[in-house]
């Protein structure tokens, strides 16, 4: 299993933020897209949020990533567009989820 980290940033505003939440609340996300991303091979997916910034983890199948089901690209395409009014990428003209590059890992320090 491959461990994943991504950013994007929220669009500054509380009403914003609270209403992207309960989008992502446990029953909230549309079910074509749930099984899109299981189908896809991402195996777990969390999000966390500090102020407007997101971190998504995800553990993906050792295999990677398939494509979208094309038959269910449609419904992706317009979630991604009704995400859209809710994120900004971090860095201008950027992708809006960027992977992040791990910096540390505790289990490759030497013993204190």
């Amino acid at each position: 299993m491959t461990r994943a980290l991504f950013a994007l940033d929220l669009e500054d505003d509380p009403d914003l933020i609270a209403a992207y939440e309960a989008r992502h609340a446990p029953g909230s996300v549309w079910p074509e897209i749930v099984r899109d991303i299981r189908r896809r091979g991402y195996r777990e997916m969390e999000i966390w949020r500090v102020s407007n910034r997101l971190v998504m983890l995800a553990e993906i199948a050792p295999e990677g990533l398939a494509p979208s089901d094309p038959d269910v690209q449609p419904i992706v395409d317009q979630w991604e567009a009704e995400m859209d009014a809710y994120q900004r990428p971090i860095a201008s003209g950027s992708p809006k989820w960027l992977p992040m590059t791990r910096i540390f890992a505790l289990d490759e320090q030497p013993p204190a």
